[in-house]
């Protein structure tokens, strides 16, 4: 926990941030992954987006203008080694996984790929970034470790909201993901290069055709 944070938070106001995180990023997750119907996922995963803006919006000392600070904080040069680590490594997974599915939206539905190349950023990649980075790390700063910690707490938090697709490779790719994306977020104070590391790597999934283990219509629970 960080410590001079905590100090100043009196007691009820800790404890109620410890239910409220409880609740939101373990609890929310858990219900999603083990009780609604594949068909429910996405309805309640939008509500679930809702509930975190709020609670975003009402952090105190949080604005949104904030969200533009330090937005050029990044370089091609690390963009294309991120893209490029992390196509060769989809690559070899999906052949590695599923071969049956390499590529298959690129090679079949490009129409498809193209609107998910497009939407994904906006719909996807933007939303999960304002709840496991600004929400996570502004709002609930006193209850965090200090350094490497923290990314490292982030990283299973935004890995575990994925349980819903019962999935270890979905759970690996996103704890990893989460490492360079909070990396982005807290050490290059850029919440911009985040979202754009995010879009990268998303849509990379797709195009390589691991975006059938991140189709609810696939999940299989394992009880």
């Amino acid at each position: 926990m960080n410590r001079s944070e905590a100090l100043t938070t009196p007691p009820v106001a800790l404890t109620r941030l410890r239910f409220e995180f409880c609740l939101f990023f373990i609890a929310a997750p858990l219900a999603i992954a083990v009780f609604l119907p594949p068909n429910w996922m996405f309805p309640a995963l939008f509500a679930f987006t809702g509930l975190g803006i709020l609670l975003l919006h009402a952090t105190p000392g949080f604005r949104w203008a904030e969200l533009r600070y330090g937005w050029a904080n990044w370089s091609l040069r690390e963009l294309a080694l991120f893209a490029g680590a992390t196509a060769a490594f989809c690559i070899a997974l999906i052949y590695v996984t599923r071969p049956d599915a390499a590529f298959a939206l690129l090679r079949y539905r490009p129409e498809l790929l193209a609107f998910i190349w497009v939407g994904y950023p906006l719909l996807s990649a933007l939303p999960q970034e304002l709840l496991f980075r600004p929400l996570f790390f502004r709002r609930y700063h006193a209850l965090l470790p200090e350094g490497r910690r923290a990314d490292l707490l982030n990283a299973a938090i935004f890995s575990f909201a994925h349980l819903m697709y019962w999935s270890w490779i979905v759970a690996i790719m996103t704890f990893v993901g989460g490492l360079f994306f909070s990396w982005a977020y807290r050490k290059r104070g850029s919440f911009f290069y985040a979202v754009l590391l995010h879009a990268i790597a998303g849509n990379i999934i797709f195009a390589v055709g691991l975006g059938v283990y991140f189709y609810s219509g696939n999940v299989q629970r394992p009880f």
